[in-house]
């Protein structure tokens, strides 16, 4: 879907920082030894054997089928909402005030679109139909991909549900690492934007 909007050149480098990000920040956790940090009913957690049933290839399709309709049920209402969010963005909020407040011209845009993704509850789905809305008006690439990152990565709920496997000091170094990368990676790609676009 991102690549349907977007374009390839850029849902492949959405994705590649997504990874550096990722990366570089699970490293930084592991340097900082914040092992100590995860709840200690994860850290003495066993190992689990599952038994994995022989299928046919007809109980493989149903199954498959299946797992088709749960995420369709699942992610159905986050797409009405993006899309029902983006109509709103497309046709009622004038460019102007979209402009003023993300635009290239305000400095803070970036932060601004990463901190406002941080309530937000949705997935990629759901974000997609905003961002594209954002990006019809005006809005640069950077702080958009920002905004979808912020929402995806540093939702209020995720949040919450990670607080129940790591302890708060864990949690703040986490957010502080994704913050500060989805910050820079949305400064670059607005730097950057005429190469992707």
């Amino acid at each position: 879907m991102l690549m349907s909007i977007f374009g390839a050149k850029i849902a492949i480098a959405y994705v590649i920082v997504g990874l550096i990000l990722a990366v570089i920040g699970g490293t930084v956790i592991q340097k900082l030894g914040m092992e100590k940090y995860v709840e200690k009913f994860i850290r003495t957690a066993g190992s689990v054997d599952i038994e994995v049933p022989d299928l046919s290839k007809k109980d493989r399709l149903l199954y498959a089928w299946e797992q088709v309709q749960e995420t369709v049920k699942k992610v159905f209402w986050y797409v009405i909402a993006g899309v029902g969010i983006g109509a709103i963005i497309h046709n009622w909020i004038p460019a102007e005030i979209i402009q003023f407040v993300l635009g290239e011209n305000n400095p803070l845009s970036v932060i601004i679109a990463t901190v406002v993704g941080i309530p937000m509850y949705a997935d990629i789905f759901g974000t997609l139909p905003i961002a594209e809305a954002l990006f019809a008006k005006g809005v640069g690439l950077g702080t958009v991909l920002s905004f979808m990152m912020g929402v995806t990565a540093l939702s209020l709920p995720s949040i919450i549900m990670l607080r129940k496997a790591v302890k708060p000091k864990l949690l703040a170094v986490f957010v502080g690492i994704v913050v500060i990368g989805i910050v820079i990676i949305g400064y670059v790609f607005n730097a950057f934007q005429f190469l992707l676009v």
